[in-house]
C-alpha cells in the first residue's frame, strides 16, 4: 500500500520535466494526513456549516528546510512548481521556508488568498496525525469566515486597528486582561458557564442560562466600547472556531470513516479520541485559566462553550452566525424572540371564548 501511495508523486515530479532528485518532495505522512483532512472536510463539512466546500481551502505545509503550498489559486512568484499530486488532486509549489515551523494560523500569507500556514504535526503543539486534521479544520473554517462578502470592511469597521494595517492588532490589542474588577467577572464567567454545560436537568439550564447571561452583561458594563468589541470580536472569530473544530471531530467519530492510509499511520488515534480530547481540554482551560496569563486565548474556550450553549437553547443560531457578525450574544437574543413569536402565534391561534 505505501509502494502504491509514493509512486504516483514521483510520478507527477517525472511529468514536470524534472526528477524527484531536483526538487523538494513531501514528506509520505504529510501527504496522507493532508488528504485525510481535504477529503473529511469535504465528506461531513457542509453538515456543521452551510458552504463549508464553497470557502478555499488553501495550504502552506512548513516544514525545516521548505514551504509547500497546496490548493491555492494564486501562487506569487516566489514558488515553483513541483508538478501535480494525484493524492491531494492539487498542484504542489514548493519556496524556502520563512514561516516557524510550529505554525498554526490563518490568513493572507500567500497572493492574497487567506491560507492556512501549518507546520508538520510533530513540529507543532498537536504532535500525532489526528489532532492535526482536526486543527486544520479550525483554521479552514477561518477560510470560511474570511471568504464572506465585506468580511474584512466589516472588520476595519470596528474600528480597533488603531491604524494598523497588518491585521497584528487582532493579538496585540491592548485589552484589560491584568484588571482586577475584570479578572475576578470573567472568572465568575467562565464558573457559570460550566455550570451551563454540564446542566442536565432542563430547569436547572434554564437557570444556570439566565445566571451566565447576567455575568456577561456584567462583565460587558465593567469593559469599555472598544475592549467589549475586541473581546466580542475574539469569541465570534476564535471561540466558534473552537467550536467548530469540536463538532467536526465528534460527527467524524460517528459519521466518517478515515482511509485505509490514514488509519495505518503510526500515530492514528479515533475522531472519538479527538473530540474527547477537545471537549477535556475546553472545560479545563475554563474552569483553571488565569485572564492575565491567557490573555487573548482566554476567548476560545469562552466562545466554544457559547456555541455549545446554543446548540441547545437555539439550534438554528448558525444561520445568524454570518449575516450578524461579530457578537454571539445576539444568537441568545434570537432564541429569545423566537420563543416569544411562537408563544404569541399559539395565543392567537387559540378559539374565541
Amino acid at each position: 500500500m505505501k509502494i502504491k501511495l509514493i509512486l504516483p508523486f514521483v510520478v507527477f515530479l517525472a511529468a514536470s520535466g524534472v526528477s524527484a532528485r531536483d526538487k523538494p518532495g513531501l514528506r509520505e505522512v504529510d501527504r496522507i494526513r493532508l488528504a485525510e483532512a481535504f477529503r473529511l472536510g469535504k465528506s461531513i463539512g457542509d453538515r456543521v456549516w452551510e458552504d463549508w466546500n464553497k470557502a478555499p481551502f488553501a495550504v502552506l505545509l512548513v516544514t525545516p528546510e521548505h514551504e509547500f503550498l497546496i490548493r491555492h489559486p494564486r501562487p506569487s512568484e516566489d514558488f515553483t512548481l513541483a508538478g501535480y499530486d494525484p493524492l491531494l488532486k492539487s498542484d504542489v509549489y514548493f519556496r524556502k521556508r520563512k514561516f516557524g515551523t510550529n505554525f498554526l494560523a490563518t490568513f493572507p500569507a500567500v497572493g492574497g488568498v487567506s491560507t492556512i500556514v501549518v507546520g508538520q504535526a510533530e513540529n507543532t503543539d498537536k504532535k500525532t496525525s489526528t489532532p492535526w486534521i482536526a486543527t486544520v479544520l479550525h483554521e479552514h473554517f477561518h477560510q470560511l469566515q474570511d471568504s464572506q462578502p465585506n468580511f474584512y470592511a466589516e472588520t476595519e469597521a470596528l474600528n480597533l486597528s488603531r491604524g494598523d494595517k497588518t491585521g497584528m492588532w487582532m493579538l496585540n490589542y491592548a485589552f484589560p486582561y491584568d484588571s482586577p474588577e475584570v479578572k475576578q467577572q470573567f472568572s465568575v464567567l467562565t464558573r457559570l458557564l460550566i455550570e451551563a454545560l454540564q446542566a442536565k436537568n432542563t430547569s436547572i439550564f434554564s437557570n444556570k442560562l439566565a445566571a451566565y447571561l447576567e455575568a456577561r452583561q456584567q462583565l460587558q458594563k465593567l469593559l469599555s466600547p472598544d475592549d467589549y468589541k475586541y473581546l466580542s470580536f475574539q469569541m465570534w472569530k476564535e471561540g466558534v472556531a473552537r467550536y467548530t473544530e469540536y463538532r467536526l471531530a465528534k460527527l467524524a467519530a460517528t459519521e466518517y470513516k478515515p482511509s485505509k492510509g490514514f488509519r495505518a499511520l503510526k500515530d492514528f488515534t479515533s475522531f472519538d479520541v479527538v473530540a474527547n480530547q477537545i471537549m477535556s481540554a475546553t472545560l479545563r482551560e475554563l474552569s483553571t485559566l488565569r485572564l492575565e496569563e491567557y490573555k487573548r486565548v482566554a476567548f476560545y474556550p469562552l466562545g466554544a462553550g457559547e456555541g455549545l450553549l446554543l446548540d441547545r437553547v437555539n439550534p438554528k443560531w448558525q444561520r445568524h452566525y454570518f449575516v450578524d457578525k461579530f457578537y454571539v450574544e445576539k444568537y441568545f437574543s434570537a432564541a429569545r424572540q423566537m420563543r416569544s413569536n411562537t408563544f404569541y402565534e399559539r395565543i392567537r391561534s387559540l378559539p374565541a371564548s
